[in-house]
């Protein structure tokens, strides 16, 4: 029997990927737009080909910016939102674009079909209202007890890479076909300091497509500096009260003035990892066919799904 492994999905990230990648000519008979959906099924096809996981989740996204988060910080993912009447899937597609900028109508029609269909196919649909996909992601990467994989485009879940655990990242940014298989040593190479320590080291650059100020005058070399020469964020700060460290003047002065920032922002930027899902991992293992085949088959017909329909039902037949 296969060693067990879990691939957690950011669907989101993989959905609009796959909106934007694909073309828009890809339409249903009644002109519905499809390249989503379709682009989407191709992803999933492709990593199970490749990972051959025993159990997947498609994360999702109950709450793209919960309140619990912007009182804490009221600038977060601000500059998404366009309009009190927008929609979720508007704000979340903008983050996948340019900030601000609103989902086309052709991207929104195809969410519902996104989950009808995978819900066909027997994949696990998980969320959690007043959290993000990131939060359901930290929360079965914690309590996997098998190796996992986490798929996204999404570099603040570099967090939860833990070599010991066997959690990666299996990071999008260039494509699904050129994915990079992010570990501690990734991590290292790329930010120089450890994946355990990616929170502080987020909290302090910032991110502005997150709309998290980080400390002003603090960038990516000295935010590593910093924790590689005291660790985390609460000892960088017990350090710089200290007149005896190294720190300069100028660093002690830039924290000091972030302070009421420093104090709150960890809550925000780390992923929850003990929300009540709902279910167990052991009960999200991976179908070897579509659980209704017949309903998969309405929806490949309808909205003509074609060769993607064909690979992901391949791709599941081949872990038989």
């Amino acid at each position: 029997m296969a060693s067990q492994r879990l691939l957690l999905l950011d669907t989101a990230s993989l959905y609009f990927r796959a909106f934007f990648g694909v073309p828009d000519s890809f339409r249903a008979p009644d002109g519905t737009p499809v390249n989503a959906v379709r682009g989407l099924l191709d992803f999933i096809a492709r990593l199970v080909e490749t990972y051959q996981p025993t159990h997947l989740v498609c994360c999702w996204d109950n709450d793209w910016r919960p309140e619990w988060r912007v009182e804490l910080i009221p600038s977060y993912k601000a500059h998404r939102v366009a309009g009190a009447g927008d929609t979720v899937v508007d704000e979340m597609a903008s983050s996948a674009s340019t900030a601000g900028e609103q989902a086309p109508d052709d991207l929104a029609v195809q969410v519902p079909v996104i989950v009808d269909v995978l819900r066909a196919l027997g994949l696990a649909v998980v969320g959690a209202d007043g959290y993000e996909a990131d939060d359901v992601i930290g929360t079965l990467a914690a309590t996997a007890t098998m190796p996992v994989d986490v798929v996204t485009g999404d570099r603040d879940l570099f967090q939860v890479v833990d070599d010991d655990r066997e959690v990666r990242v299996l990071y999008i940014a260039r494509g699904v076909g050129k994915h990079e298989r992010v570990d501690d040593a990734w991590v290292r190479a790329k930010y120089q300091i450890p994946a355990a320590h990616y929170v502080d080291f987020a909290v302090l650059r910032g991110d502005a497509s997150d709309g998290l100020p980080g400390v002003a005058g603090i960038g990516e070399k000295t935010a590593a500096s910093l924790i590689n020469s005291y660790g985390g964020l609460d000892d960088i700060l017990a350090a710089a009260s200290e007149s005896s460290t190294a720190i300069s003047p100028s660093v002690r002065s830039k924290l000091g003035q972030a302070i009421d920032y420093l104090a709150v922002a960890p809550t925000v930027v780390r992923v929850a990892t003990d929300i009540d899902l709902g279910v167990q991992v052991d009960e999200l293992r991976l179908p070897t066919a579509p659980v209704d085949a017949d309903g998969f088959a309405a929806l490949t017909e309808r909205y003509g799904l074609g060769g993607s329909a064909d690979r992901v039902v391949a791709s599941l037949a081949g872990l038989a």
